[in-house]
């Protein structure tokens, strides 16, 4: 990005300088811990600071990027020209009844365990999802028979245009890992969720056991970016990675978990490329063994 320099100096009129960071390398905000130099990484504290960084993007004809926790997330070794939008400092969460409105960088698990502590169930199946409120709603992220369409009642985003607007779930076009969130662009601010009046010993029963279910099951130990693929109509994408024999195959420091084959985890010091070989290795694999396509969950950005 050319004019970097004069962004970040707009940027210093809207923000904390310390919320700014220049050649920031992604791999320390990624899950995977991949990912080559950002431009400028920006982390705004309320939703007015990123109305403004927004705002400023688009004056500068500077593109952006918006991130939560980085948890399904993939940046190239080459890095991103322009500006990543953090929002894990809106990370606010309040009860309204039965209501938990909680900003867009707030976690899931923070999430989870406020509803535990109010009785509040519903949330249990995200309780062990390790992403943020925001980028749940935008995916419609889902785990063990539940997901974020059950128990969403609405956001509050901003548009590419940098305007507040609210969006009922129904307005939201929630899908498989979609929304008209990831579909515009929009960056999620606040979340509104409905839950129910429960007993929290049996929520928190409910929660130990997809804790231990998670742990016995996938690759926790390693970086990853959870589940790689979608789930093919018809189909569950581990499954078929493992009728392949591709379980425990490498490229580079990049492996199928030998653990759970719908995982790629970071074994060795992999480079972004070693995954996205190993990604495109096992998509060919099932493709002609099966005649699927398994399409990625996770996010791809940046250069090569």
């Amino acid at each position: 990005m050319e004019n970097y320099a004069e962004v970040a100096r707009q940027l210093d009129e809207v923000t904390s300088k310390a919320n700014i960071m220049i050649d920031e390398p992604m791999k320390s905000h990624t899950s995977f811990k991949v990912g080559g130099l950002v431009d400028i990484l920006v982390t705004p504290e309320d939703d007015l600071e990123v109305q403004a960084i927004i705002r400023i993007c688009n004056k500068n004809k500077v593109k952006y990027y918006l991130m939560g926790n980085g948890s399904n997330l993939i940046v190239r070794d080459g890095g991103i020209r322009g500006v990543v939008i953090k929002l894990t400092k809106l990370d606010k969460i309040q009860v309204e009844g039965n209501k938990i409105i909680a900003q867009g960088g707030a976690s899931l698990h923070n999430v989870a365990q406020v509803a535990l502590g109010i009785a509040l169930k519903g949330m249990e199946f995200a309780s062990g999802i390790p992403g943020s409120i925001g980028g749940a709603a935008a995916m419609n992220a889902g785990a063990y028979d539940g997901e974020m369409s059950m128990i969403l009642e609405s956001v509050l985003a901003i548009n590419s245009d940098g305007e507040l607007l609210t969006l009922t779930k129904d307005e939201m076009d929630l899908s498989y890992r979609s929304s008209a969130i990831l579909k515009h662009g929009y960056a999620v601010v606040k979340v509104t969720l409905s839950l129910h009046e429960g007993d929290k010993e049996v929520i928190k029963a409910r929660m130990d056991t997809l804790a231990k279910k998670r742990s016995d099951i996938q690759p926790l130990e390693y970086p990853s970016a959870g589940s790689t693929f979608k789930r093919p109509e018809g189909y569950f994408s581990g499954k078929l990675i493992q009728d392949c024999n591709l379980k425990g195959v490498y490229v580079g420091g990049a492996q199928v978990s030998e653990k759970h084959s719908g995982f790629i985890i970071n074994k060795n010091d992999a480079s972004a490329k070693d995954i996205l070989d190993l990604i495109v290795f096992v998509q060919n694999e099932v493709r002609e063994k099966f005649g699927v396509e398994l399409t990625t969950e996770v996010r791809i950005w940046g250069e090569d």
